[in-house]
């Protein structure tokens, strides 16, 4: 492999995530926020309302906001081959603000969608610079083997999931009272690091 394919490599796919976040955060504002939402999202991507819901079945026939929510993504972090990313960051509205994790895989033809979407509201926006900070998966000598985990006491929800290589795990569960909890772990080399922990309260009535 030559110096230049190798760079490409190991560049293009964080470029891609990222990108593709900003590109569906644009589309936000220039076509519309749930219009955005339908059309970055893969065909089996789940929302949060509280409960696990299919992105497409919440999302059919439901007109967009008169001002959309704007968001970019402050941390990405992504699987040692390439296919998939989480990335995260802050949300702003008018009068609200808070926090997003989105899950990322990039398709067969090269596009990137958007498999999860998961956040929530904080009373202050976190900080986030306007370059991402980004950490790649360390690859694996040989095929990792991502062990089956049980859903969690008392989970009415419950997923996870890896990238193809198992260097990039993500799981949620969502509890009956709505609240729910989102983690993301990434290969070391030698262990994973829980890199993302989203812990979101139950609603109160």
């Amino acid at each position: 492999m030559s110096a230049l394919a190798a760079l490409l490599l190991l560049t293009s796919p964080v470029e891609g995530a990222i990108s593709a976040e900003r590109a569906f955060a644009e589309a936000a504002q220039t076509e519309g926020q749930w219009t955005a939402f339908r059309s970055y999202a893969a065909d089996d991507a789940v929302m949060f309302v509280p409960r696990e819901t299919n992105a497409h079945e919440f999302l059919e026939g439901r007109e967009d906001p008169i001002v959309a929510v704007m968001w970019w993504p402050a941390e990405s972090y992504i699987s040692c081959d390439g296919t998939t990313a989480v990335n995260s960051g802050p949300w702003v509205q008018p009068r609200s603000r808070g926090y997003f994790t989105t899950v990322w895989q990039r398709q067969d033809d090269g596009s990137w969608r958007w498999l999860l979407d998961h956040g929530s509201g904080l009373a202050e926006p976190r900080p986030a610079g306007e370059v991402p900070s980004v950490r790649r998966a360390v690859c694996p000598e040989t095929p990792l083997v991502v062990e089956e985990v049980a859903a969690p006491d008392g989970a009415v929800d419950y997923g996870r999931h890896h990238s193809p290589d198992g260097t990039l795990i993500w799981s949620w569960e969502v509890r009956e009272d709505g609240a729910r909890r989102f983690e993301a772990l990434l290969y070391n080399g030698t262990g994973y690091d829980h890199v993302i922990t989203n812990d979101i309260a139950a609603q109160t009535p």
